[in-house]
């Protein structure tokens, strides 16, 4: 299996106790250790008013990122398109490019609650499953609706401040087009008229759009023949849906000549089981605050998350996260990774770990890297 690379996503998570700038400093040195230990990218989610994740600008924490490491590629998982324009995205990471060329993957997202945006016709057809898990048993939940976050108080202010007054934003598949002209040198507005990004076009980025379902997103990546990844991590019920949606979209482009297509995973490792599992105690309570439009909390300790009295609702609420997050030993973890490939077909897996404390998170993608690369 280590002809399957495996890569890094990371929220620049905070942990209760902490700052954010320690998060970031912790950042800064995860990068250089898993481009130490062979990870291929290393991926920056964008979020916004969370108590708990640093992450607010993936561009941002890229500059910085870049200076300090050398080799590894460094990217958006994603940028949030929902509030942002395509000139605005090209120059940004153009500038970026302009003193990294050749490293920088450009992670596309739809957000913001836009409509899901699905084609017309059928489904895509995927592998079924049966009580719970695809053919080869990966654990395949069901369905978790966000319909509750979506209206949420919370929820309604981040779009407020996030938006300008009246802005409405434009058509996914149809900023993704000007994203690509404008990297490409050749866009022309409805009435003809010319628009040259500098920095940005010509800048050696690789696109990547991000999705949790065979919609828009897999669509748009397919139709492009641009690169895809899902989230196993964020909707597992669909990776299988969106890995198909895409391939079954896909035509060849100057970018690819076949489909490419990147899963994420949730992963904590140790050197036993049991160390494994009192890591990732915290988890939970994490997952709870974001599905409960709070926001994800600092990072809670293993003492911190027990405190809490679990309601039945509470594990209905974050059943589906926790029973998918890939805890224990290397050995464990390796397989559980081999297995979602398998399922997947996934050409690459990206690792997102979280844990307390920061020499933890380190030793976790230390571990797997060591495993993985002696498959």
């Amino acid at each position: 299996m280590s002809g399957i690379p495996l890569g890094v996503l990371d929220l620049v998570p905070i942990s209760s106790g902490s700052t954010a700038a320690e998060a970031l400093r912790n950042t800064i040195d995860l990068a250089q250790q898993t481009e130490r230990l062979g990870y291929t990218r290393y991926w920056f989610a964008e979020h916004h008013l969370n108590p708990g994740v640093a992450g607010t600008s993936p561009a941002v924490v890229l500059a910085l990122t870049a200076s300090a490491t050398s080799t590894i590629r460094i990217g958006s998982g994603a940028v949030q398109l929902g509030h942002r324009t395509a000139l605005s995205t090209v120059e940004e990471f153009g500038l970026i490019d302009a003193l990294h060329p050749g490293r920088l993957d450009l992670g596309l997202g739809r957000s913001g609650g836009r409509p899901s945006g699905r084609t017309a016709g059928p489904r895509p057809a995927t592998p079924p499953v049966a009580d719970g898990r695809a053919p080869n048993g990966l654990k395949i939940p069901p369905r978790f609706s966000p319909e509750h976050l979506i209206g949420s108080p919370r929820f309604l202010l981040q779009q407020r401040l996030l938006h300008q007054p009246g802005a409405r934003p434009q058509d996914y598949g149809e900023q993704i087009d000007d994203i690509l002209a404008l990297l490409r040198g050749d866009y022309r507005s409805p009435d003809g008229i010319e628009a040259h990004a500098v920095p940005g076009e010509g800048a050696e980025v690789q696109v990547w759009i991000l999705g949790s379902s065979g919609g828009q997103s897999a669509d748009v990546a397919g139709r492009n023949g641009l690169r895809f990844a899902a989230n196993y991590h964020v909707s597992p019920a669909t990776v299988l849906e969106a890995a198909e949606g895409y391939r079954a979209a896909f035509q060849p482009s100057g970018h690819l000549d076949k489909p490419y297509v990147s899963v994420s995973a949730d992963v904590v490792v140790a050197e036993h089981d049991e160390t494994a599992r009192e890591l990732a105690t915290g988890y939970g309570l994490w997952v709870r605050s974001i599905r409960t439009a709070e926001g994800a909390i600092p990072f809670p300790t293993s003492v911190q998350a027990r405190a809490h009295a679990w309601t039945e609702a509470d594990q209905a609420l974050v059943a589906d996260r926790v029973d998918t997050q890939f805890v224990g030993s290397p050995e464990r973890v390796a397989d559980q990774l081999e297995q979602l490939q398998e399922a997947t077909g996934a050409d690459e897996l990206i690792i997102t770990t979280l844990t307390h404390d920061h020499a933890d998170r380190v030793r976790s993608y230390q571990l797997l890297a060591e495993e993985w690369h002696r498959r």
